[in-house]
């Protein structure tokens, strides 16, 4: 499980960049898409005209009434496939700009991720946002084909991490305030970035210590426990996707994506704002 964990983690800059660039925030404006409005559409956009309801649903932590408004005549503004289209012209734009297309390894790495993501496609039950982007065609571009790859598996273990959250009874503010506590993520963009209400962090902080997983602002051992539990079973089905590359082929990957996360990083495409 660590290396198909340090596989998926080290590439996964390839695909979670798309938030951050202003590539992406440029295209969506042209097609009417202010603030966050492109967010939840594009990441949306392989299930049609999703309704609030669904993103809410399936994104799992940001505040109702925020997705709610943001999306508000998102669909009367465009269609699905404009968005998708303006999407994946943003990826490879911004992927370019890193130079992940000149990268001599590319053609293996790409091999190797995309007979992963095409393993999971083998295990769509029970993860639906997932399962709509398994749907969409692969592109013809060896970089949006390599983006497109760890976009299916990061939604592929963004299912999977819901699940495990629900099956540990851990609501959507509750996952965010633990996560804050571990300190990897800053909480102010968690906060800003999830539009949580102070008032209804403060309670729900309060409601964790109760459970004996919070002490100040800091996990307990119950909640380390508890987080260490969550990530392990998000590791654990994850693995259907890593298991088809076997051992050396998983470690390869491992080794090999490490520069192309770097490049992205370099390259500032994942800087806020």
């Amino acid at each position: 499980m660590k290396t198909a964990r340090a596989a998926w983690r080290r590439l996964e800059p390839v695909h979670g960049m798309i938030y951050f660039v202003p590539e992406g925030r440029r295209r969506y404006a042209d097609l009417g898409l202010s603030g966050r409005a492109g967010y939840f559409a594009s990441r949306s956009a392989a299930f049609g005209r999703a309704s609030a309801e669904l993103v809410i649903a399936t994104f799992y932590n940001f505040n109702p009434d925020f997705v709610r408004q943001a999306l508000a005549g998102a669909w009367d503004a465009t269609t699905p496939q404009q968005v998708l289209d303006a999407r994946y012209a943003a990826a490879d734009e911004a992927l370019r700009r890193a130079g992940i297309h000149e990268l001599p390894a590319l053609d293996e790495v790409l091999a190797l991720t995309r007979r992963a993501a095409e393993a999971a496609c083998e295990h769509r039950a029970g993860r639906p946002l997932f399962a709509a982007h398994a749907a969409l065609p692969w592109p013809e571009e060896p970089v949006l084909q390599l983006w497109h790859a760890q976009t299916l598996l990061r939604e592929f273990r963004g299912d999977g991490h819901v699940a495990c959250l629900l099956s540990e009874g851990v609501g959507a503010l509750e996952s965010l305030i633990l996560h804050a506590a571990t300190g990897e993520v800053p909480v102010d963009f968690l906060k800003a970035s999830r539009a949580r209400p102070a008032e209804e962090w403060a309670d729900t902080e309060e409601r964790l210590r109760t459970r004996g997983l919070l002490d100040g602002d800091s996990l307990t051992t119950e909640g380390v426990r508890l987080r260490r539990h969550i990530e392990d079973r998000t590791d654990l089905l994850a693995l259907p996707a890593y298991a088809a590359l076997g051992d050396s082929d998983c470690e390869r990957l491992a080794e090999l994506a490490g520069p192309f996360g770097h490049a992205v990083v370099e390259a500032g495409l994942l800087k806020l704002g």
